[in-house]
């Protein structure tokens, strides 16, 4: 047998054809790159200084219900473009890259994949995080406000730059995935063109030792969102004066959570992101879109629409917040020190059950209270970040919403994985741990 042939027989074992699809298949797909993005321009198009939306935003298509066509017409998207904006974003994402190069940083490996290897990554995100606070700092000290009022006054223009370079990347890697003995993420192989585009086809990507997925993953869209919360509480001050207490939590809230992903960099090799799904337009526009410009709702927003808090609701929401955080983040580095090292001292006391396959499966600290403990954390400090904009508008909920839909979606999917994994497992440590994310209710 040729060696061509031996080769191509090992790439079928390895990357075996995908059978089943997640996100009602290629319909769903195309729903997905046709409709988000939309959806990311209409949440911030129609918040304006007059609400959101505001009246005459919305009057003309009750007028003449047909007159929204315009929207989706060529000349309007292409009046959604800002070279400005564009060449910016550019230059934030080469920063990225140069900060990824040249920055010290540990290498450290990921879990091992199903073809024996285990891939090292840089890790320096953290040091980029603190590099970008100082370039905030000496830009106000020394240039000013200008370069943060920018991002307020071409806010479109960016969001226009990032789904651009996010469908690039997107096509550049589907592309690529053909190009040599690729190993391919198990759900991504249908051989539907929209479909793997959509869901990710490789698995993990790269140029030489620069990791694709892997910095995209944290760094565009986490530090990105941190700065657009920082150029909306300048452009706060700057407009009235001062900072509100609620747009000041919203602020502190949300880069705190930055700080804590970034600071915990390594905790990401153990997600699902990384260790199964492929990279494809779903991650590459979920991190460079959709993270950094609807997290940012609320922050946007209390800049438009800037209201005061009561000491006792600032009180209710700064608790929601800590008990949220307590448990997202207890919950997500016992897990990580499990993982890593079951017979860490911090866990080695832990209760857990064997598979089959050898795997353990915790019954016992926060992961025997629910299965998917950390998203309930998670979700109550969303409520944390929305709570502050109010009640008048329904808009800056949006994420509380989406959040919990999304939430949802990927315990069912994640559900699903590990029931065809460990099969009557996977029953046995059901019935020990009964409540899927909130204890009691569900």
């Amino acid at each position: 047998m040729s060696s061509s042939k031996v080769n191509h027989t090992s790439q079928s074992i390895l990357n075996p054809k995908t059978t089943e699809y997640e996100f009602l298949g290629p319909i769903g797909a195309f729903l997905m790159i046709t409709v988000l993005p939309t959806l990311v321009y209409v949440l911030n198009v129609s918040c304006t200084f007059d609400g959101c939306p505001p009246y005459y935003y919305i009057e003309p298509y009750f007028k003449a219900p047909l007159s929204f066509l315009y929207h989706y017409s060529p000349w309007y998207l292409v009046s959604l473009f800002d070279a400005a904006a564009f060449v910016a974003y550019i230059c934030f994402l080469i920063y990225l890259y140069l900060t990824w190069l040249y920055l010290p940083g540990e290498w450290v490996e990921g879990t091992v994949l199903r073809n024996g290897k285990r891939l090292k990554y840089k890790q320096n995100g953290f040091d980029t995080l603190l590099l970008t606070l100082f370039v905030i700092a000496a830009t106000l000290i020394v240039i000013g406000t200008g370069p943060f009022l920018f991002v307020f006054d071409h806010y479109i223009g960016l969001i226009t730059a990032s789904t651009i370079v996010s469908f690039a990347a997107s096509i550049y890697v589907y592309l690529d995935s053909f190009e040599g003995d690729k190993l391919l993420a198990l759900g991504g192989n249908t051989g539907n063109v929209i479909y793997d585009f959509m869901i990710g086809r490789e698995l993990n990507p790269r140029i030489g030792d620069f990791d694709i997925k892997y910095l995209v993953e944290l760094r565009p869209g986490l530090i990105g969102w941190m700065i657009i919360d920082v150029s909306m509480a300048i452009c706060q001050y700057v407009e009235l004066g001062e900072i509100t207490f609620a747009l000041f939590l919203v602020v502190v809230f949300q880069i705190w959570y930055v700080v804590d992903a970034l600071y915990m960099e390594s905790s990401v090799l153990t997600t699902i992101d990384i260790t199964t799904d492929g990279f494809g337009w779903m991650l590459c526009f979920g991190n460079l879109t959709w993270l950094p410009f609807t997290y940012s709702i609320q922050a946007r927003y209390l800049v438009l629409s800037p209201i005061g808090l009561s000491w006792f609701s600032i009180f209710i929401i700064m608790i929601l917040k800590a008990v949220g955080y307590v448990i997202f983040r207890e919950a997500n580095t016992e897990k990580n020190i499990f993982r890593n090292d079951p017979n860490d001292p911090r866990v080695r006391h832990l209760k857990y059950i064997t598979t089959k396959q050898g795997s353990r499966l915790l019954v016992s600290g926060w992961w025997g209270v629910a299965r998917h403990i950390n998203y309930f954390g998670d979700w109550l400090m969303a409520w944390s970040w929305c709570l502050p904009c109010g009640f008048d508008d329904i808009f800056p909920y949006f994420y509380v919403v989406y959040f919990a839909v999304l939430l949802v979606h990927r315990e069912i999917r994640d559900e699903t994985k590990c029931k065809n994994k460990y099969k009557k497992d996977w029953d046995r440590y059901c019935e020990i741990v009964k409540w899927r994310i909130i204890p009691g209710v569900y």
